[in-house]
C-alpha cells in the first residue's frame, strides 16, 4: 500500500481540468492553480496560453509542451521538478489530463515515486454527453478513441455487443461516419445512440437517434469536437436451464464448449463467465452420474447371475 499527502514545501503534480468549449466555464480553483503552478506541462502551449489571456491569469511558471508525442520523453524531467519540491501542473487542449489525453505515464511515475498527486475538477466531456444523451446514465463505461484500422475497431465493438452498460466513446469527425456505420453492424442497426458535438459551444448539436440513422447523418454533417453515447445491449430474460439447454444443443452439433458458451451468452445476455463455469459444473455432474450408472447396472447384472 502507497501513501503520499501533501505537505508545504513539497512537490505536487496538479491534473488540471479545463473548460471543453467555453472559457467561462473555469471554476475559481483553477484559475488559483494556474497562477500558484511553478511549472505547467501543457499539451499545446498555444492553447495555453490562450486560454491563460482569456482567464486573466498571468504566470512566471515555465511553460513545457506535454503532449502524445513526448510524454515519455518529458517524465523524468517533470519527475524531477516534483522531487526538487515544485509544483507541475498539466493542463490539456481540453477536459481532464489522463482521459484519453497525455497525463497516465507522469500520475504512474509521480506516485511510484512518492509525490502527491491532486486534481482540479473541470468540464467533462464524458458526462456531458452522457446527462444529455437521453440514455440510461445509472451504469455506463468509457470506451474512449477505438482503434482506427477498420478491422481493430470492428472487433472491439463486436466485443461490446453484449455489454449492458451505456457507452461512451470519442470519435474524429472525419471518421464518425465509418464508425457508425460499423457499430451499426456490430451492435444493431437499431440500436439507439446520440452524437453530441461542440459541447458547450454557440454550435453544440446533439443528435439522436437508431445508428443506421446516425451514420447517415454523419456522412454529410460531422464537424468539430464529436462525443457518441451509444444504448448498452438490451436485458434479454433467460434462465441458467434455458442457457444450459442451448449450450448442449451446440455442444451436440459439434461446437466446442468455449464457442458454445460464447455465442449463447451473447443472445441471452448471461455472463460469460458464469454460464462457462455452470456449463462446465453440468458436465461434471453429468459424467458423474453417468459413472454412477455403469458401476450399479454392473452389480445388478452380478447380482442376477449369483441368484
Amino acid at each position: 500500500m502507497s501513501r503520499a499527502e501533501f505537505q508545504p514545501g513539497s512537490g505536487r503534480l496538479v491534473l488540471a481540468g479545463t473548460p471543453i468549449g467555453d472559457a467561462q466555464d473555469a471554476s475559481p480553483a483553477l484559475v488559483r492553480a494556474l497562477s500558484e503552478a511553478d511549472v505547467i506541462a501543457a499539451e499545446d502551449t498555444r492553447l495555453l496560453r490562450t486560454l491563460l489571456l482569456r482567464l486573466g491569469v498571468t504566470t512566471d511558471a515555465a511553460v513545457v509542451s506535454f503532449f502524445e508525442g513526448n510524454e515519455a520523453f518529458r517524465v523524468p524531467g517533470l519527475i524531477a521538478d516534483l522531487e526538487a519540491g515544485k509544483i507541475v501542473l498539466v493542463a490539456t487542449d481540453a477536459g481532464m489530463p489522463s482521459v484519453s489525453d497525455p497525463g497516465y505515464r507522469l500520475v504512474s511515475a509521480a506516485i511510484e515515486h512518492g509525490i502527491a498527486v491532486t486534481a482540479v475538477p473541470g468540464p467533462s466531456a464524458v458526462l456531458t454527453a452522457l446527462a444529455i444523451s437521453g440514455l440510461p446514465v445509472d451504469r455506463f463505461c468509457f470506451e474512449g478513441f477505438l482503434p482506427r484500422k477498420q478491422g481493430e475497431r470492428r472487433r472491439r465493438l463486436q466485443g461490446l455487443a453484449a455489454e449492458p452498460r451505456t457507452m461512451v466513446f470519442f470519435e474524429a469527425p472525419h471518421r464518425l461516419a465509418e464508425f457508425l456505420t460499423d457499430a451499426a453492424a456490430a451492435l444493431g442497426a437499431d440500436r439507439l445512440g446520440a452524437v453530441c458535438r461542440e459541447l458547450t459551444k454557440p454550435y453544440e448539436e446533439v443528435v439522436r437517434g437508431p445508428l443506421t440513422e446516425l451514420a447517415e447523418w454523419a456522412a454529410e454533417s460531422a464537424r468539430g469536437e464529436i462525443t457518441v453515447v451509444i444504448q448498452g445491449a438490451p436485458q434479454v430474460s433467460a434462465d441458467w436451464q434455458d442457457a444450459l439447454d442451448q449450450v448442449d444443443l451446440l455442444l451436440a452439433g459439434g461446437t466446442k464448449l468455449s464457442a458454445a458458451v460464447a455465442e449463447v451468452a451473447q443472445v441471452t445476455g448471461l455472463r460469460r463467465r458464469e454460464l462457462y463455469a455452470k456449463a462446465l459444473a453440468a458436465r461434471s455432474v453429468n459424467a458423474s452420474d453417468a459413472a454412477s450408472d455403469g458401476r450399479g447396472t454392473r452389480g445388478d447384472d452380478n447380482d442376477k447371475g449369483k441368484r
